[in-house]
């Protein structure tokens, strides 16, 4: 095993609604999609999205993926070209279904970040350097 991660899958029950805000809100473009499952377009870590039934089929009915989920588990962070870029993208991300949870500020290590939450509640950040 090479100490690297390849992929990021997100679990979900609805992976529909969740495809449409990461395909449409926040523009990955798909190039896998299933009922169950979907692939996103990206350079370098491959992003994607499963259903928790699916999950649980691949790894022989672990309870681990009928269980409710508590609290965050992790956050993926959206690069912008400038914060005004960051402005613009919270704008349209929250205008799209996206959870206002902190609008852009200059942040105490010098990037303007703000935070917002997707469908199922994972807090995700953009920010620009």
């Amino acid at each position: 095993m090479k100490p690297q991660i390849t992929v990021i899958t997100l679990l979900t029950n609805d992976v529909t609604r969740m495809t449409r805000f990461y395909r449409d809100v926040l523009g990955f473009p798909t190039i896998v999609d299933s009922e169950e499952y979907v692939e996103f377009e990206n350079s370098g870590v491959r992003l994607s999205i499963c259903s928790n039934q699916l999950m649980a089929a691949n790894t022989n009915d672990h309870p681990s993926y009928s269980e409710a989920h508590r609290g965050q588990a992790f956050e993926l962070c959206f690069p912008c070209d400038s914060p005004e870029q960051v402005h613009l993208a919270y704008e349209k991300i929250i205008a799209n279904g996206g959870t206002a949870i902190k609008e852009p500020a200059l942040m105490p290590w010098g990037h303007t970040a703000a935070f917002f939450a997707d469908p199922e509640g994972n807090i995700h950040s953009i920010y620009a350097e």
